[in-house]
């Protein structure tokens, strides 16, 4: 848990204009709640969807990539609070994330796209989980902090959806995620054209070329 408590001070300390993180989460939220999209996800695909909802960031912060790809992980987590063992008294807590209001957080998780990979549970949920995996580590990838966190995040993600019981053991598969999001930020570093999806689809062409 120390791991996840390191991620959220280095967090706040890069990004301590927490009210325009807050009001980005909760216009991104809301764009995923609404109808509007509902009628997207009837005419385009799933990983169209991703690129409208990092689009839509981007605009949100006038290009600055950084901020975007931050709002976009808080605001596809599927998860309201993590919790945090406090060191020394060992007390646990339950950590607030940067969410919207409940109807809109619910209507949001119900939205997010689900099948994102050849390899997606073909079921309502998905790889809804998936997406806050892709943009915490894009997000590491593209801002370059002294240190690598991109494992750490990777760590952070993985480590409360455990103990929210999303699922028993770390997954592989979030951990192959976290790479394929680092990769994007790197990219994206250098071509600010590249799209969610184009990297996505690499994973799953990848997957394909070692099954030859």
């Amino acid at each position: 848990m120390l791991k996840i408590l390191f991620v959220l001070i280095i967090t706040i300390q890069i990004f301590p204009q927490q009210s325009k993180l807050s009001k980005a989460v909760n216009y991104l939220s809301g764009f995923i709640a609404s109808d509007y999209f509902l009628e997207l996800e009837k005419t385009i695909p799933q990983l169209n969807l991703v690129d409208s909802i990092y689009l839509r960031a981007v605009k949100f912060y006038n290009e600055d990539y950084s901020e975007a790809l931050l709002a976009l992980t808080f605001t596809t987590v599927p998860y309201r609070k993590v919790p945090i063992t406090l060191p020394l008294i060992n007390v646990e807590i339950q950590y607030p994330l940067i969410s919207a209001d409940l109807d809109t957080y619910l209507l949001k998780n119900q939205n997010l796209p689900s099948q994102l990979y050849y390899d997606s549970p073909q079921n309502n949920y998905g790889d809804k989980d998936k997406l806050a995996h892709f943009f915490g580590n894009s997000f590491i990838g593209y801002a370059e902090p002294v240190f690598d966190l991109a494992d750490v995040f990777g760590y952070f993600v993985e480590a409360f959806e455990e103990d929210f019981k999303a699922q028993s053991k770390v997954d592989f598969r979030d951990m192959n995620v976290n790479l394929y999001g680092k990769l994007f930020g790197d990219l994206l570093e250098k071509n600010k054209k590249i799209l969610p999806s184009q990297v996505m689809l690499i994973r799953s062409f990848r997957y394909f070329n070692l099954n030859l």
